[in-house]
């Protein structure tokens, strides 16, 4: 028997048979949909459309069969059309010609199918049968009987899958849609069609005019049941207009109402701000830090001055009450916009002419005087010619190194123009940058333009590279959003709030201490306080005036307010910082105050963090630093390992025993130093400075092997010029180079204004006197240790003692033995010109080069020891 034949094989023949018969691999597939084996189904599915005749007959006798079923969860209908789609797309035989008789027959039969399946069944049948190209009159009766049965969702998604939208059109379709805000599959059933998404525009337009009930469309449509008007107001639904108008590329000519639905809803704001916020907040803080003021009204209006003609249409078509309160508010509104009075309601008018009257024009922040505001507010402690405006690239380059300088805390601010209407971006207008006494003011606007120039390219970099240091402290308040806005000016800033280092954004700690439930020293007045002002507030005890904040900021020049308020708002950040740094637990926050800066509530599981955002001990991966480059501050019980450093090059700085801890964290901010410290107050100086600025030094180790461990840590780079390049004792780098005759003379000179000190020394520093000393400007042979300084001149010192430097500085002459003059080959000292101390040629080099060996740069330096003896400084 031929293993071949089905024959052979009971269960084989079955399954010949079965796919034979498309009922019998209907039935086969039945059965294993129930046990939702989906391999095995698939399998199955695939084996049975290989063994029919004529697969898509197949499956409409199959589709027919099934007609009437209705369950809950997915179809199998819809499942083995799906499963053919894709059966007939991995087959190499080619697809029915189109318009052949047998494809048309196929065709009819899907139609009436389709006509009476779910629309699951849509998309498949309609790219197995090709019913794009089938007879459109009968697909076209089929929807509209759909839109007729009020199955308005089914009508639309088979319309738009048999790409029949510019027969149906876009009114009938859309309408009962939008009436049950289904918005989406709208703009789904209009993709594609230029011509279809300008009328559903103007559609949607039209019912954002004044004086348009929405009700009257929705009458007309009975068999909408699940009614959503209260999206479709004029002001929500303003917004979703100019939405699709910018997305689809539509002048804003073809959209009039929805573009004054939107200035309306502007001034609505403005005006509520202007006036109620004020009236409201009158008697807490005089004039409301956040309402509108009568010093930026005018410039609000200036950049929003469309409002003025809508809202003149508004008054003639007797809106106008609507938009304020009550009469007296819209009476104050319509005097400041210079309303006709014959225009206005019968109340407002009457109001009017009293304010004229009584002479009632200002609000009650016109009253308060300049000096009550100092006393209220938040006042910037630097000198005015400290705000420094940078509008070119000549700007910037002057001052880029005073904004990138390593090791510095920064505040960093955005300013720009309010956008009042709904769905509008903000462009930055106004980068702020502070630093210790000093605030930049960025003219974005100015800087920006052309996108490709000098100007943009160098703002680009100046800002990407301050960013992107993580040796320097940024702190913001949301400092984030602020940011992503610097790319809607220059493209080349576009994410680069992604490439933070070393950021810190007060907004977080902000929240800690709300958590904590900070009381603030003025509850009443706090209370009608937020976001930064509210926290200078509760920080520093005076609210931060951001009256304006709201002021237009596109204007140039900016006005002396604008900023002072500018710079204010930026400086204010380091000394919340700094307070906050110096007291945590008074806020309640941990004593790890840069653990606060990460934003929690946006982490998920999994999710990589913004670099800028982490929680860092110890810093980033620097680059390697120089080591005349490197700066620290020693706490006093490491007055070892600054010596050490301060051998290899080192500018090290260190605490006296009497001085407190705190110390170091308050010269770290000062001049930009890292913090070396140990045991308990690592912890509390570390949460006073920013993220990778305090090391935990292990006091176990000798002074020389934690003077590895920090040079190793900070990537510093060490070479035998280093060596010997400042002074142990008090951290000088300028040193003045003594022969040895000259040294012989000063010891001598010292010695007899002194008295002698022995009868042996008083031959030898006689002989010197008698001896003749080379040149001071001519180097003396066999100097092994040759530092680039210059050779003390007898002008250096002082006639009548002739020990002291002219700057006051006393050369410590009774540390040099008597019997170092008479060394061999010894032609030359140096004298710190910081503490007068004197160092000559010896053995410590050599130890100290054998000891940081490596450490040391392999390159060899015209100072390396050689075998001959090494310079050392006097015993300490």
């Amino acid at each position: 028997m031929d293993p071949g034949d089905p024959a052979g094989d009971p269960a084989a023949g079955e399954r010949h048979r079965m796919g034979r018969d498309p009922l019998l691999l209907l039935q086969a597939l039945q059965t294993l949909w129930s046990t939702r084996e989906r391999k095995q189904l698939r399998e199955e599915a695939w084996r049975g459309f290989a063994a029919l005749d004529d697969p898509l007959a197949g499956l409409l006798d199959m589709l027919e069969s099934c007609r009437g079923q209705r369950g809950e969860g997915p179809s199998l209908a819809a499942w083995i059309s799906h499963q053919l789609q894709c059966w007939l797309q991995a087959q190499p035989c080619p697809s029915l010609a189109q318009h052949s008789l047998r494809l048309k027959q196929l065709q009819a039969r899907a139609v009436k199918v389709l006509t009476e399946s779910p629309p699951s069944l849509a998309a498949p049948l309609a790219s197995i049968f090709q019913l794009q190209d089938a007879d459109r009159s009968c697909l076209l009766a089929h929807v509209h009987r759909l839109h007729h049965e009020g199955r308005f969702r089914e009508a639309a998604t088979l319309g738009a899958t048999l790409k029949l939208q510019s027969e149906l059109g876009v009114e009938k379709m859309s309408i009962p849609l939008l009436l049950q805000d289904k918005v989406a599959l709208v703009e789904r059933y209009v993709a594609g069609f230029p011509d279809l998404q300008r009328r559903l525009l103007v559609l949607m337009d039209s019912w954002c005019q004044p004086g348009f009930d929405i009700k009257d469309v929705a009458r007309r449509y009975p068999e909408v049941t699940s009614l959503s008007l209260e999206k479709l107001s004029p002001k929500a639904l303003s917004r979703q207009v100019l939405r699709l108008q910018e997305r689809y590329g539509v002048a804003p000519a073809l959209c009039p109402n929805a573009a004054i639905q939107q200035r309306l809803a502007a001034l609505r704001h403005l005006c509520h701000k202007r006036f109620v916020e004020v009236r409201e907040q009158e008697g807490v803080l005089g004039a409301a830090s956040r309402g509108l003021s009568h010093r930026v009204w005018p410039g609000i209006l200036t950049a929003h001055c469309r409002v003025h003609r809508h809202i003149k249409r508004a008054c003639h078509r007797r809106t106008g009450p609507t938009m304020c309160s009550d009469p007296v508010t819209a009476a104050q509104c319509a005097m400041e916009l210079l309303l006709p009075e014959e225009r206005l309601p019968a109340a407002v008018a009457v109001e009017l002419r009293r304010f004229r009257l009584q002479g009632r024009a200002t609000e009650a922040d016109s009253r308060l005087e300049v000096k009550d505001m100092k006393d209220r507010y938040y006042q910037l402690p630097i000198p005015r010619e400290n705000v420094h405006l940078l509008a070119s690239w000549e700007d910037l380059t002057r001052h880029e190194g005073a904004l990138l300088q390593c090791h510095q805390v920064v505040g960093v601010d955005v300013e720009w123009t309010p956008v009042f209407v709904a769905g509008g971006r903000p462009r930055p207008s106004l980068l702020q940058v502070a630093v210790e006494g000093h605030v930049f003011l960025l003219d974005v606007l100015a800087l920006s333009q052309p996108p490709t120039g000098q100007g943009a390219q160098a703002f680009s970099r100046l800002v990407a590279q301050l960013l992107s240091d993580p040796s320097i402290t940024k702190l913001g308040y949301g400092m984030v959003g602020d940011l992503q806005k610097l790319g809607t000016s220059c493209p080349a800033l576009a994410h680069v709030e992604k490439q933070i280092l070393g950021g810190m954004d007060l907004l977080l700690v902000h929240r800690q201490m709300r958590v904590a439930s900070v009381p603030a020293p003025a509850v009443d007045r706090a209370r009608e306080l937020r976001g930064l002002s509210l926290l200078v507030q509760q920080v520093l005890g005076t609210a931060l005036d951001k009256t304006q904040q709201l002021s237009n900021w596109d204007r140039r020049p900016l006005c002396e307010e604008q900023v002072i308020y500018a710079a204010a708002d930026a400086y204010c950040l380091l000394e919340v910082h700094q307070a906050l740094c110096r007291e945590p637990a008074r806020f309640h926050l941990s004593e790890d105050l840069a653990g606060s800066r990460r934003p929690r509530h946006r982490e998920r599981p999994g999710a990589r963090k913004p670099p800028g955002l982490q929680k860092a001990s110890a810093p980033a991966a620097p680059r390697q630093i120089p080591a005349r480059a490197f700066r620290v501050v020693c706490d006093n019980m490491l007055q070892g390992l600054a010596r050490s450093l301060r051998c290899l090059g080192v500018d090290a700085r260190m605490l006296g025993n009497g001085e407190d801890h705190r110390r170091a964290a308050e010269v770290a901010r000062q001049e930009g130093r890292i913090i070396l410290t140990s045991g308990q107050p690592f912890h509390k100086l570390r949460a006073q400075v920013g993220a990778g600025r305090c090391l935990s030094v292990d006091c176990s180790l000798k002074a020389q092997q934690q003077a590895k461990a920090v040079l190793k840590h900070f990537n510093v780079r060490v070479t035998h010029a280093d060596i010997f390049s400042r002074c142990q004792a008090c951290n000088c780098d300028q040193y003045l180079k003594v022969s040895r005759d000259m040294m012989k003379q000063l010891m001598w000179l010292s010695s007899h204004q002194e008295g002698p000190r022995s009868s042996g020394d008083e031959a030898t520093q006689s002989q010197a006197v008698q001896e003749p000393g080379p040149a001071p400007d001519a180097a003396p042979e066999g100097c092994t240790y040759d530092r680039p300084c210059r050779w003390l001149q007898m002008a250096d010192l002082r006639a009548e003692t002739p020990d002291m430097l002219a700057d006051g500085t006393r050369l410590q002459l009774a540390g040099v033995p008597v019997g170092v003059l008479r060394t061999p080959g010894l032609r030359c000292f140096y004298c710190c010109t910081g503490c007068g101390k004197v160092f000559w040629d010896g053995s410590h080099l050599g130890r100290v080069a054998t000891h940081f060996r490596d450490m040391l740069e392999s390159a060899p330096s015209p100072c390396e020891p050689s075998p001959a003896p090494s310079p050392a400084s006097s015993p300490f």
